[in-house]
């Protein structure tokens, strides 16, 4: 297996530990394959394709290509196993392709599977070669896995009545509710709640401006402090992080117009 991405050495011990593994149990079964010949084939799974079979590659290689994007080449040596627990549309498949042609020996995977499960060696062999397998996969996605923002954040604890932040400063922090209830207060008129796992504080960090409102306690709050800095690095890597973030702005905002309303009555 060769990945698309820049790997740690570890990966390539890996890799032909697997090819031996792969190598061994099919001298074991000693199953008869069937030749198969691919063409270079650009998009889409290369003509001939069967998702019930087995595939080891003699020579070339293959693309394994999923969203329209390469994930790794399966190398002389290595096995194709379907990916069986993919759906039926096209966009949700793993798709099998090679930009040079290969050669590959084609197996009945029911077959190879009633004779891998015959044989209580075999057995293991093939669960070695699986745990190998998912080793090797599991590296391929962190190396295409952008390294995750550095955030340490600090934890808090608030008694009710406590101020977690002041209107009129300046912020440095952006908070995460992790417990408890808080309210909004600007001009110490409460304009709305905080209760758990939204995010608050962010405007001002993000903006380098004052803070707009009072945040207090309303029960004990168990509050996640997180520095401006590694938050705006965090939303650039974590549209989650972005998603929440408006969300919980959003409804600022609407709890924010409801106690306009109820003022002017």
């Amino acid at each position: 297996m060769l990945a698309n991405a820049e790997v740690a050495r570890d990966f390539l011990v890996l890799g032909q530990h697997y090819k031996e593994l792969v190598a061994s149990l099919l001298a074991s079964l000693e199953m008869p394959a069937t030749p198969l010949q691919v063409a270079p084939t650009k998009r889409g799974n290369f003509p001939g394709f069967d998702p019930s079979q087995i595939y080891l590659i003699e020579q070339g290689s293959l693309a394994v290509r999923y969203h329209d994007r390469t994930l790794y080449l399966l190398e002389e040596g290595d096995l194709l196993l379907p990916d069986i627990a993919g759906g039926r549309e096209e966009a949700a498949m793993v798709q099998y392709s090679s930009d040079i042609g290969a050669t590959l020996n084609a197996y009945p995977a029911l077959e190879f599977m009633h004779r891998v499960y015959r044989d209580p060696a075999a057995t293991r062999q093939w669960t070695r070669i699986l745990v190998t397998y998912a080793g090797l996969a599991l590296r391929v996605a962190a190396a295409h896995t952008p390294a995750d923002a550095e955030t340490t954040p600090g934890f808090e604890l608030y008694e009710a009545g406590q101020d977690i932040i002041r209107q009129g400063e300046y912020g440095d922090y952006v908070f995460h509710m992790s417990s408890g209830t808080a309210e909004v207060l600007v001009d110490s008129v409460v304009v709305g709640r905080i209760g758990q796992g939204e995010i608050f504080g962010a405007m001002a960090a993000l903006t380098h401006a004052e803070r707009s409102a009072t945040v207090r306690a309303k029960t004990t709050c168990s509050v996640a402090k997180v520095p401006k800095e590694q938050f705006t690095e965090l939303i650039k890597r974590n549209p989650a992080t972005i998603h929440s973030l408006l969300v919980d702005m959003a409804n600022a905002i609407v709890n924010l117009n409801q106690q306009l309303v109820s003022l002017r009555k």
